[in-house]
């Protein structure tokens, strides 16, 4: 494995070498000499709030909670270096380190990324939380294709007419509370994006990872077509487990909105349905105590999801989201209280 990331690292040689004269910026642009000399280098600082209240309809039971309280530093030291560092005063009431990496711009398209980040895999799993459509994350964003890890990711967007952009990337695959730990594995994580269309776009994944003895093996297909009104989405994710440790996942996300514009208070309206689904599903380090085998964490069911979301300001900004989930579970299945039939609304803010 070490062979192959020397390999990596010189296959990058030849696009450092093509590097134009003027610096490169973080949207991969060059940045003209007298663009350089008022360049603003300020750290900028960006958060999302989310508070929510969520009523479960078998238990007759309410919460209040504040899911996301995420407080990020953005910014460039030169203009080919950029880092951001970014925490969760509250994930679901814990404090967590989300987000910490420096990124370098050695030529135009091309980016390398060091530190702890959110792995290239999947549509949904890497939205972030402001970017949401519904008020809870699919099935495939939140038990089955969730990786955040620390590492080295490099990304290109090819000089093509249609625009195709590339990443991938190691990393230790033990998480981000396990830094310490040696690795004779490195997991790896790769994906393709493709716009075949105007507001078409087809995306790729492949992952490797082994959090603890058991590797696991993920991938992933997904596209979506949008126009000014419609967003339409479609994910399939299948995972296996080396050596049959566990059987293999399947799990799907689609789901439509459409947008309805509004002139007074809000911005907009928005109409949402979603359906996913997941199987049986073991997140590789739980172990049943009677078997000593690999314990499911995450039971097969499917949901359907009813939304509307009033838009106080720009999309992804200001949302007020009303949602109402119905589940399905097989016989047998056991459900946890949170994934259960349940309404919930909640108040995103972007800053």
């Amino acid at each position: 494995m070490q062979k192959g990331i020397l390999t990596l690292l010189i296959a990058l040689l030849p696009l450092a070498a093509t590097a134009q004269d003027a610096p490169i910026n973080d949207d991969g642009k060059r940045i003209e000499k007298d663009q350089m000399e008022t360049r603003d280098y300020r750290p900028e600082i960006h958060g999302t709030i989310r508070a929510k209240y969520e009523y479960q309809t078998g238990m007759q039971a309410s919460r209040f909670e504040v899911r996301t309280a995420r407080v990020s530093l953005t910014g460039n030291i030169l203009p080919i270096i950029a880092y951001k560092a970014e925490i969760d005063l509250s994930d679901e009431g814990n404090i967590k380190m989300l987000d910490a990496y420096a990124r370098l711009f050695p030529c135009k398209g091309l980016a390398i990324t060091a530190g702890q980040m959110r792995v290239p895999f999947t549509i949904d799993a890497h939205r972030s939380p402001h970017e949401q459509y519904f008020a809870n994350r699919s099935f495939i964003a939140k038990q089955v294709g969730n990786v955040r890890d620390v590492g080295l990711t490099l990304g290109y967007e090819l000089p093509t007419e249609m625009p195709i952009k590339l990443e991938a990337g190691l990393y230790n695959g033990s998480g981000l509370t396990n830094q310490k730990v040696w690795h004779k594995e490195i997991s790896y994580s790769a994906k393709a994006e493709m716009m075949l269309a105007p507001g078409f776009n087809l995306a790729l994944s492949a992952q490797g990872i082994e959090p603890q003895d058991v590797t696991m093996h993920a991938y992933d297909i997904g596209a979506y077509y949008e126009t000014e009104r419609f967003h339409i989405e479609g994910e399939y994710l299948f995972k296996t487990y080396e050596d049959n440790a566990f059987k293999d996942v399947s799990s799907v996300n689609a789901f439509a909105n459409y947008d309805l514009p509004l002139k007074k208070v809000f911005r907009k309206m928005s109409f949402l349905v979603r359906y996913d689904m997941m199987t049986d599903h073991s997140d590789a380090q739980t172990l049943d105590e009677t078997t000593g085998a690999l314990a499911i964490t995450d039971y097969k069911r499917h949901r359907v999801t009813g939304g509307l979301t009033l838009s106080l300001f720009k999309a992804f900004r200001a949302d007020l989201r009303l949602n109402y989930e119905k589940y399905f579970y097989p016989e047998k299945s056991i459900a946890k209280e949170s994934e259960q039939d349940k309404v919930v609304v909640e108040l995103m803010i972007r800053f």
